[in-house]
């Protein structure tokens, strides 16, 4: 029999001729799906309440991506194993935050138990997988705390073991033990101290309930255009997002996906035993062959160091809790702030704005670390010069730029996005799609701005535009003034040896080889199009200062300077010189002076310095 005939009613998809008695890939699949969309509609909500392990508002957004990844991925089979293995291991791969990766673990466990050429299970083979899931699930935590999500799907999976031998019919079986799944969150209160607390049920639980109530309407009505029809469920104290909570013992989330060609004996054990003095929250999931990996750690540059031996590292993610949790308890605007790490602003000023950084990413050949997160600046400079092979920067994806905008539309009124100039980056482009896609999904105002600058320049017009966000400028106004502030940034780029420029590929052996005989000491601007352009080539680096003072002396002629910044690779010296000479220029020190991005020291390399600043009326 065909148990996934279909046929059109009233314009609604319906599924006829199921044998409910068994399960096959592709209702599956579907039952997956409409799991799925419900905690898309409820990812706000779960976000709220999320207090456990650290309030930092993003349960809903973690699980919302994992199951994002699910869906993105891929197309089911009649073949119920083939399908629970493609659904666990895009789970394992796009899998984000706690919660998101110890629900990964539990398809996986899932996965593993079912028989590899049988396309459909009964009720009790699927109680038997459940059981295999929950052993995964716990196995997988090095710390495993009662009263969370994993509670909840425990004591769910036992619901389906008592009820296999009452029910042979899935349709039955399914509605029945999510009566048992939704006590089960009602009571994490009363075995969690924090949740009673604050009066709310466990975040992960509840996004693993509103799965499970997405996967019964479908059992129940077969219908996937009206599977959110249904509103029944669980009643919770809603959240203001100002409740206070305590400390973040440890700075960033940190996971990562770590293959390794060969199966490793008792590597997670090992692996266990040496991150678990690094932080908290340690979850290992997958396999022998393929792990993720989540810590709370303050060390997430440590901890890779540590796995990379092991495997190859094909996945980082690095989150802020603490930037997160002041989202969460102090949002100091209506509107929230994105930019990318080009953009070479001083930590002092991402916290006090609350500006969301989304890291490029560097590649050591096959090797590659989030910049700023895994790779600092004085790291990447010594590995300049240290490595065989020579380094180069990749955009953030857009599925990075999505989860951002997705977990700051839930907090924000409005987001304006800043950028590197989408003439030397692609960054720009990722994030105005995500933005975009997040704009029309949750009816929110966002804005993704091409800088047209970057180092430096770029991180002064982030400051202008939060600063002016911080003084009570509304969104609008602030998008409309970007295009003035853009034209008034100029930036100045002086190059210490041609070496790196050759190396990047950015001037040709031919031209590097008579620069370098030459010793010219190349000064770049860039200009209104967001294009580099040379525009001189001094013979000493004393000369490239000069030049660049000239300059701007000559625009700067009868006009006031908003804030000017610096930023080098290692030559502090010339950055002092700079500071010197503007101060005499200005009466006024820099806003910052700081290491640069590796947009700019991998293309010029050790030794550059940027020189930005933003002119502001007449005196």
């Amino acid at each position: 029999m065909n148990i996934f005939a279909t046929t059109k009613r009233g314009g609604i998809l319906n599924y006829e001729g199921i044998d409910t008695h068994v399960l096959n890939g592709k209702r599956f699949y579907y039952s997956f799906l409409a799991g799925a969309q419900r905690i898309f509609e409820y990812q706000k909500s779960i976000n709220k309440i999320n207090v456990f392990p650290v309030q930092d508002g993003d349960t809903g957004t973690n699980i919302a991506s994992t199951m994002r990844a699910i869906i993105d991925t891929y197309i089911p089979t009649n073949n119920l194993k083939v399908t629970a293995d493609a659904i666990a291991d895009a789970a394992l791969v796009g899998a984000r935050g706690n919660s998101g990766i110890i629900f990964a673990q539990f398809i996986y466990g899932f996965s593993d138990k079912l028989e590899e050429n049988g396309d459909n299970i009964t009720v009790k083979d699927f109680a038997l997988a459940l059981k295999n899931a929950v052993a995964y699930s716990y196995e997988a935590i090095s710390n495993p705390v009662e009263g969370t999500m994993i509670t909840v799907m425990r004591e769910w999976a036992e619901s389906v073991d008592k009820l296999k031998d009452k029910f042979t019919d899935f349709n039955e079986l399914i509605s029945e033990s999510l009566v048992s799944a939704r006590t089960s969150l009602e009571e994490t209160p009363k075995k969690l101290a924090v949740l009673a607390k604050f009066k709310v049920v466990d975040a992960g639980g509840k996004a693993f309930v509103h799965f499970l109530e997405g996967m019964t309407d479908f059992f129940k009505h077969g219908e996937i255009r009206s599977i959110l029809q249904s509103r029944n469920v669980v009643k919770v104290q809603d959240v203001n997002e100002g409740i206070s909570h305590d400390d973040v013992h440890f700075r960033y989330c940190t996971e990562c996906m770590l293959v390794m060609e060969e199966a490793q004996a008792n590597l997670k054990e090992s692996l266990r035993y040496k991150l678990s003095s690094y932080g908290d929250s340690l979850v290992i999931a997958g396999s022998q062959k393929k792990m993720r990996l989540h810590i709370h750690t303050d060390q997430p540059a440590v901890v890779f160091t540590h796995l990379e031996p092991y495997g190859n590292i094909t996945f980082q993610k690095v989150d802020d809790m603490v930037m997160q949790k002041e989202i969460v308890n102090n949002r100091k605007m209506n509107i929230g702030f994105i930019t990318d790490s080009s953009c070479d602003l001083p930590s002092e000023f991402v916290d006090k704005y609350q500006i969301s950084v989304v890291p490029l990413k560097v590649h050591f050949g096959e090797q590659f670390f989030l910049d700023g997160l895994t790779l600092k600046p004085q790291q990447l400079y010594k590995k300049l010069d240290s490595s065989k092979i020579y380094p180069n920067s990749a955009q953030p994806s857009y599925h990075d730029f999505l989860n951002k905008y997705d977990y700051l539309a839930s907090h924000f009124d409005s987001i304006i996005g800043i950028h590197i100039s989408k003439n030397l980056s692609g960054v720009w482009s990722n994030s105005n799609k995500a933005g975009t896609t997040i704009a029309q999904q949750q009816n929110k105002d966002i804005s993704v701005i091409d800088s047209k600058r970057l180092a430096s320049g770029q991180g002064l017009l982030v400051l202008r535009a939060a600063v002016a966000a911080d003084e009570g400028m509304s969104k609008s106004d602030i998008v409309l003034n970007m295009d003035t502030w853009i034209k008034n940034t100029k930036s100045y780029v002086s190059v210490k040896t041609m070496k790196y420029l050759i190396r990047s590929g950015r001037v040709s052996p031919v031209k590097g080889a008579i620069g370098k005989l030459f010793n010219l000491k190349p000064l770049i601007i860039v200009n209104d199009d967001g294009r580099t352009e040379v525009i001189g080539k001094p013979f000493t680096e004393k000369g490239s200062i000069e030049l660049v003072m000239k300059e701007i002396r000559i625009i700067t002629a009868g006009y006031n300077i908003w804030e000017y910044a610096i930023s080098h690779a290692n030559n502090p010296e010339t950055a002092a010189y700079y500071s010197r000479e503007m101060e005499k220029l200005t009466g006024k020190k820099p806003v910052y002076v700081t290491d640069a991005p590796p947009a700019l020291a991998l293309n010029t390399g050790l030794g550059v310095v940027a020189l930005s600043l933003i002119i502001d009326g007449k005196k």
